[in-house]
């Protein structure tokens, strides 16, 4: 581009060059521009008041003179060395500032898009859920685009037919239910596992003392096929009384509604967990077994959705086994905000109470990589092989899905949350 034709080089020429400096660097190329010069402005000096008129030129001027001081071999010159110098380092502060300043101001492309709606199912009133509460309600799920509507669905056996309709896609309850599903024709499978340890306590009235008391008498559990069922099924298997044969087992929705109806004289015992047990020895309720102590390794709760909906939306089970992974973080590192999570979903503010709660639930029992545990469902599958030879033949892994985790393992994102 002729020097002559570009308003910034002209600046250059008439405030910090002297006429004679670009005729001699520049006489062939710009004879036509210099033609124009005012007469009278000889061989003046360069001064420090000159140099830092380049210092001062605004970015895009700057650009501009460090291409021309690759053009123009004067600016070699010792003289406008230093201006050159500093011009070269203003403009370099001012591209890595802009630079930082657009990477830390630009959100990123998740916060970017539109959230994902996303509908999720607990089955209990309990601290064994607590893991969708804590990243629902800390904003977790937000974080990886992910607007989630947070429903109950009192008892396992019930939330496992509303995720398999699709209804709700994503579920936590007991990984008992994978197994009846599958094996009515459906495609349950565990994502993820939040507890795998039974919290439940059988509590009696007051005038049942023993177990043989029971006989003739009516026990409550939430849903039949639920983790309350399956766990007074394993404590059966110490009774000298069965089911059926000595005692009548009625599903009643929920454990608090199976706590209710024990309190209403509508049953005579019931399977409930820790923290109604703690609540029923305050009011004088017998307990006749902790299955806690039992040492069980059962999916009590597991996460769970279909293979069909995996097929259909595999980015959004990511962005939720992420969420729910760092919620479980959360929970274990952030004390007091999950004792507060917890007292809003419990309805309760005994302190005390959710200490022993938060110690049992979150800090003991949930565990800190919430894999899917194949243990814990070959205990499902070895008590329904007593009753049921077709599952004699089935492994824990056809009921599991380990992608999810395997990826987090491979990026190392557990372990950037744990460090």
């Amino acid at each position: 581009m002729p020097c002559g034709e570009n308003r910034l080089f002209r600046v250059y020429c008439e405030d910090v060059f002297t006429t004679k400096d670009l005729a001699r660097h520049n006489r062939n190329r710009n004879s036509e521009f210099l033609s124009q010069r005012r007469k009278g402005r000889k061989g003046r000096k360069i001064t420090m008041n000159k140099f830092f008129k380049i210092i001062h030129l605004s970015p895009s001027e700057l650009c501009e003179l460090c291409a021309f001081a690759r053009v123009y071999p004067m600016f070699q010159d010792s003289r406008y060395r230093y201006a050159i110098e500093e011009s070269m380092k203003r403009l370099a502060f001012i591209l890595a500032a802009g630079i930082f300043a657009y990477f830390a101001a630009a959100p990123n492309s998740d916060a970017q898009a539109p959230l994902e709606k996303l509908r999720l199912t607990y089955s209990a009133v309990g601290g064994s859920q607590a893991s969708f509460w804590v990243p629902y309600e800390a904003g977790i799920f937000r974080k990886y685009g992910l607007d989630v509507e947070l429903l109950y669905v009192a008892g396992g056996g019930r939330a496992a037919q509303v995720v398999q309709s699709g209804e709700v896609p994503i579920g936590v309850f007991t990984g008992g239910a994978v197994i009846n599903a599958n094996l009515a024709g459906g495609d349950l499978v565990v994502i993820a596992s939040s507890m795998n340890v039974m919290t439940f306590v059988v509590m009696a009235r007051p005038e049942i003392r023993r177990v043989e008391d029971l006989k003739g008498k009516k026990i409550g559990v939430s849903r039949f096929g639920s983790a309350t069922d399956f766990g007074l099924r394993y404590v059966e298997e110490q009774w000298p009384i069965k089911r059926q044969r000595d005692f009548t087992v009625l599903q009643l929705g929920g454990v608090t509604d199976v706590y209710n109806a024990l309190r209403a004289g509508v049953l005579d015992a019931a399977v409930i967990n820790a923290e109604l047990a703690i609540i029923g020895r305050k009011e004088g309720f017998r307990e006749l077994a902790d299955i806690a102590k039992m040492g069980i390794n059962f999916p009590t709760s597991s996460v769970i959705t279909t293979r069909s909906y995996i097929k259909r939306n595999e980015n959004t089970v990511r962005k939720f086994i992420h969420g729910f992974v760092e919620g479980v973080h959360f929970g274990k590192t952030q004390r007091a905000p999950t004792i507060k999570i917890m007292q809003k979903y419990l309805r309760s503010s005994d302190a005390a109470m959710f200490n022993e709660l938060y110690d049992m639930y979150i800090a003991q029992n949930i565990p800190r990589i919430p894999r899917p545990s194949p243990e814990s469902l070959k205990t499902v599958l070895d008590q329904m092989a007593e009753t049921d030879p077709r599952v004699a033949s089935l492994k824990p892994e056809q009921f599991i899905d380990g992608r999810f985790f395997a990826e987090l393992e491979k990026e190392g994102f557990i372990q950037k949350l744990w460090k």
